[in-house]
């Protein structure tokens, strides 16, 4: 029986939170002690000032086999990360045990492992070496590597010169192009564009199909769902599910989702803007997650602006099916009338049109973004409303044909009939 490439026996991970101590070496604390001899260790500069510890994983096990594509989802701070780290063998664990029986290779940050004086050429190389590549091996694979990095004009660069996109680009390059036997990306591929992200994911499909192992960390769940065989839900560091990709996306949007209709936010005061309350009405003006598909949507947005000084602030709208897939998005740049902002509360109110989205579910969204950047600073961003385009009669009696369409969108169209005279 083959063995799995990849063993997890029950790893946890601590860390020590609090304030930082001063470094102290061995001339201080012998001089310490004899400037002060009769202190006790309670009051010693070198006693911790914290004993408070986070568990980042807990007991967390799971076997991969080889030619695996595996994806590890879940919410910022739920371990994914550390596991990453462990795995690429960076830290250790607190306990348990890690086997890999294979090559390693990981991208866990733009430019891990590369020297900012070096070139790209002699990055390759480097990085090479350290997977324990052979020069003649990097060299069979080394114009392989730029074209795909697509910086052939800058390989005798010093890569401290690069664009974040370019180091991205030739970091991933390296990564996937030397063979190794497991591939480890975190998502750092959101620095790419999207043509290379679309290279990059056909790049992890093509190494699969040879056999090797990739461990894929996104917060893209339409990814997820089209690139992997295997899935994994951490939260708060424990495994909670692993699974289908489907399934397990499926269990984790909707259980970080209100289905009530409404939201609320805490208050944050550092922020120059923030949401307060996102709300679904339908036709009759109700709260509620359950809508008529004939009928417009209505998604009301509460948020507050504390400061205009900071960048441009814009509201960004969003529709999104339950896999992630972004369906719809508006943002107040889009109409002039929203150049500028008054200090205070705000009531914002965005009608969507009936008779455009089929029944099913699906995730809707909103965010306050400083200078267009809501989608990756925004701590609520993740959170949403699931609402139901119900074929329920009881709901949606209106004449309209209720049934689920076979195509995803279901708009009506207009149209004139001219009859042909003989």
């Amino acid at each position: 029986m083959t063995k799995p490439i990849i063993e997890i026996q029950n790893i946890s991970k601590q860390y020590r939170i609090g304030k930082v101590l001063p470094y102290y070496s061995l001339r201080d604390t012998v001089m310490d002690f004899f400037h002060s001899p009769f202190v006790s260790k309670k009051d010693s500069p070198l006693k911790a000032s914290s004993n408070q510890h986070i568990w980042a994983l807990k007991d967390v096990s799971f076997k991969i086999g080889s030619g695996e594509i595996v994806g590890i989802i879940g919410r910022n701070g739920a371990g994914k990360s550390t596991l990453l780290k462990i795995l690429s063998q960076i830290t250790p664990p607190t306990k348990g045990k890690i086997i890999l029986r294979g090559r390693v290779a990981s991208l866990l940050e733009v430019g891990t492992g590369f020297h900012p004086e070096l070139t790209g050429r002699e990055n390759v190389y480097l990085n090479g070496a350290i997977l324990g590549m052979k020069n003649k091996e990097i060299r069979r694979k080394f114009d392989e590597i730029i074209d795909f990095a697509e910086i052939p004009r800058f390989i005798d660069t010093p890569v401290k010169f690069y664009s974040s996109g370019m180091y991205t680009r030739l970091a991933f390059a390296v990564a996937a192009h030397l063979e190794p036997e497991i591939l480890i990306v975190d998502e750092v591929l959101a620095v790419g564009d999207v043509n290379f992200q679309k290279k990059c994911l056909s790049k992890m499909d093509n190494v699969a199909s040879q056999g090797r192992t990739v461990l894929f960390v996104s917060h893209n769940m339409a990814a997820i769902i089209r690139l992997v065989q295997k899935c994994i839900l951490l939260e708060n560091g424990i495994l909670t599910k692993i699974g289908k990709p489907n399934k397990v996306v499926d269990y984790y949007l909707q259980k970080n989702l209100s289905k009530s209709g409404e939201i609320t936010y805490p208050i944050d005061d550092t922020k120059a803007g923030q949401l307060l309350r996102v709300g679904i009405k339908d036709a009759s003006d109700r709260i509620t997650s359950i809508l008529n598909p004939a009928d417009d949507i209505t998604i009301e947005v509460d948020f507050l602006i504390r400061d205009t000084s900071r960048g441009k602030i814009d509201i960004i709208v969003v529709i999104a099916s339950t896999d992630g897939t972004l369906l719809w998005y508006w943002n107040t740049q889009e109409d002039p009338k929203f150049s500028s902002w008054e200090k205070g509360k705000s009531y914002l109110r965005v009608i969507f049109p009936g008779s455009v989205l089929n029944c099913g579910r699906y995730i809707v969204r909103a965010a306050v973004g400083l200078d267009m950047k809501a989608h990756h600073n925004h701590p609520n961003f993740g959170t949403g409303i699931n609402i139901e385009l119900s074929e329920d009669s009881e709901i949606g009696a209106l004449g309209y044909n209720m049934q689920k369409k076979e195509s995803l969108l279901v708009i009506k169209p207009k149209y004139t009939i001219d009859t042909l005279s003989e």
